[in-house]
């Protein structure tokens, strides 16, 4: 990430690195296995995503998360109860994240709009947005996001500003 276009503090993106790592070791130590978690932390926000063992487990995760310093203010829970995915699922998305990011370039409408500010996660074709956006660039990033051919559905956890 380079801190020049984010708009997040050099701090705060030290501290979603930080929660990254805490939260991975978290998970790693305080669950069963089995799991497949990914963990994204934005403003710290955040996201929790992939596959839990059980109903347990996932809101295990979430308290994992919510208990991490430096303090995280939202978790978005979206993992789903099941096996871990197939890596041809994982490849997949991986791919859509891919295509998301390069459509987010085609963005040229908007002044000041920088696509490498929006956090992109996929997870069985589900995209999920992140950042520090205004409005206008929200809708926009979305609009790209569901346009992608693959692409299931666009969730996005984008915090405002003006």
């Amino acid at each position: 990430v380079s801190v020049a276009h984010d708009r997040r503090t050099t701090g705060a993106v030290v501290d979603d690195q930080t929660i990254e790592l805490k939260l991975y070791n978290a998970l790693d130590r305080g669950l069963p296995p089995g799991n497949h978690i990914n963990v994204t932390s934005y403003n710290g926000t955040v996201l929790l995503s992939g596959e839990a063992v059980s109903a347990q487990a996932r809101q295990q995760a979430e308290t994992l998360a919510r208990g991490i310093e430096p303090p995280v203010r939202e978790v978005y829970n979206e993992l789903v109860i099941g096996p871990p995915s197939a890596l041809s699922s994982r490849s997949n998305d991986t791919l859509l994240t891919t295509k998301v990011k390069a459509a987010l370039l085609q963005i040229n409408d908007i002044p000041d709009f920088d696509p490498s500010r929006v956090k992109v996660v996929t997870e069985h074709g589900v995209v999920y947005l992140l950042g520090l956006v205004r409005p206008r660039e929200a809708d926009a990033a979305a609009d790209v996001a569901s346009r992608v051919e693959g692409v299931r559905q666009v969730v996005t956890l984008f915090e405002y500003i003006r």
